[in-house]
């Protein structure tokens, strides 16, 4: 079943790119039949996946690469726990949504579609992965889509914001590919296999632990990104087409996460341990400088981009705290904060397509013409602050619950960073949507196609179901943090 998910979205990929250039705008109804039905087999595995049983499910193990000559084989090993198959989900569920964001894409359609699904494939893969090789490729494989989509199909600087995205990542993984294979190296039986790592003896073999911790760790801290390796995200998130900025707020940054609860805290408890104060203390400095920078900007897509910052500081602030209600919310939040965020970059999209400016400071009264969109608008700004009954209160608030005791002064200003949302979100929707109407917009039409309501529906779906009935997902990602927290002991 994963294998189909995984690579099920490439193979439309290939159909696609094989459409004769006179059919090429068949290339966003098949890319939609594809992710739609990558979408339904993973909510099968949702329904399918066996809350009473421990470990990972639906795992298929080959061996791969045979190198018994050097002590270990490297192997195509697939299987997921609750927090993979929660983060599968939120990947299928946002690539459907772009997809359909995408559908008045006119420029090289087929291209577009392909890179899209591809990218897909990648990201699935580094969720299903189990060997760190295996895992190491499909994190690599992010990086040729996302560039062509930046820069082909983005705006304004799009080609140095593209090349920026892929050289901040190209860094990340020459360090974490080092840390792999000293990782591997170090330890007793030696192994790529995660499965075996999070009970072999690892010890000072090649490198000192920490080194091999934080090699690896700071892909992770660029990808989620933390202070300060965060300079690339504005710049790709300002400059790609909206369903990317989508793709990239929603999944892309959740791999930073993701890795380092699966590999540097499932496999390195001791030393995810001895360093979690530093972990609170840099998530501290990401939520307030983050919130502080969001205030300044007069840009829609940046402004969101920076809270972004902010936000995963609560997730790396959930990660530090090592308790199985804090690392809980810290998956939950990065679940929540994909559909948010999305959601909000699915609205600026909108607001952009019909004003051609994302300058806060020129618009102004766009409720009076688009009362849809400004609605919707107010209901992700009030989602992103944390308001009860949405998602995003329910994630923060186990974060802060499982950290308050760990570290009182870094949850103290994660708190404060609460009240920086709530000033520029309010701030930017009272300054964009509300206010006197102004003839300039007048003839500005609100969301009415089918492809822009139904992103609009799913999103907002989600984020108040989950807010108003969380166990669904929590109980789930339970399933997957337990195992770590009996790890760190």
């Amino acid at each position: 079943m994963l294998t189909f998910i995984v690579f099920f979205p490439v193979l439309g990929a290939l159909a696609i790119a094989f459409l004769p250039r006179q059919q090429e705008q068949r290339a966003k109804q098949m890319a939609a039949v594809v992710a739609t039905i990558v979408f339904v087999v993973s909510l099968a595995a949702f329904a399918l996946f066996d809350r009473d049983a421990s470990g990972f499910q639906f795992t298929e193990q080959i061996r791969w690469i045979r190198a018994g000559s050097a002590g270990f084989d490297i192997q195509y090993f697939l299987g997921v726990d609750g927090l993979g198959l929660v983060m599968v989900i939120l990947t299928t569920f946002l690539f459907v949504l772009a997809v359909l964001i995408s559908w008045n894409i006119d420029l090289r359609p087929k291209e577009y579609f392909a890179w899209m699904l591809v990218l897909e494939t990648g990201v699935l893969g580094v969720f299903t992965s189990l060997d760190l090789i295996l895992f190491f490729l499909f994190w690599e494989v992010e990086l040729v889509p996302m560039y062509m989509l930046i820069s082909i199909w983005g705006t304004g600087r799009k080609e140095y914001s593209a090349i920026k995205f892929v050289l901040y990542t190209i860094a990340g993984s020459a360090l974490m590919l080092v840390g792999i294979l000293v990782l591997a190296f170090s330890a007793d039986p030696q192994s790529f296999d995660m499965t075996v790592l999070m009970e072999a003896d690892i010890r000072d073999t090649l490198l000192p632990l920490p080194a091999i911790f934080f090699l690896i760790f700071a892909a992770f801290a660029i990808k989620l990104p933390v202070f300060p390796f965060h300079t690339w995200l504005p710049d790709a998130h300002t400059d790609a087409p909206t369903a990317v900025s989508v793709i990239l707020a929603g999944v892309l940054l959740k791999m930073g996460g993701y890795g380092m609860i699966r590999i540097c805290v499932s496999i390195l408890p001791e030393v995810a341990k001895d360093y979690g104060v530093w972990l609170a203390a840099f998530a501290a400095i990401s939520v307030i400088y983050g919130a502080l920078v969001t205030l300044r900007q007069t840009d829609l897509k940046r402004l969101i981009a920076y809270s972004s910052v902010s936000h995963m500081g609560y997730v790396l602030l959930g990660i530090a705290a090592f308790g199985q209600v804090a690392l809980t919310g810290a998956a939950l939040q990065m679940f929540t904060h994909g559909t948010i965020t999305g959601l909000l970059f699915v609205m600026v999209g909108l607001v952009y397509n019909r004003t051609h400016t994302r300058d806060i400071a020129v618009l102004r009264g766009l409720a009076h013409h688009m009362p849809v969109i400004a609605t919707v608008m107010v209901i992700a700004g009030l989602a992103s602050l944390g308001l009860p009954s949405m998602s995003g209160f329910v994630a923060e608030a186990m974060v802060f619950l499982g950290s308050v005791k760990a570290f009182a002064p870094a949850t103290i200003f994660a708190v404060v960073g609460i009240v920086l949302t709530a000033g520029y979100i309010l701030w930017m929707v009272e300054r964009v949507f509300f206010g006197p109407k102004t003839e300039e917009w007048a003839e500005l039409g609100d969301a009415s196609s089918w492809w822009e309501h139904i992103p609009m529906a799913a999103l907002v779906a989600v984020i108040i179901g989950v807010g108003v009935y969380p166990s669904a997902i929590v109980d789930v990602l339970d399933m997957g943090i337990e195992p770590i927290i009996a790890r760190l002991g």
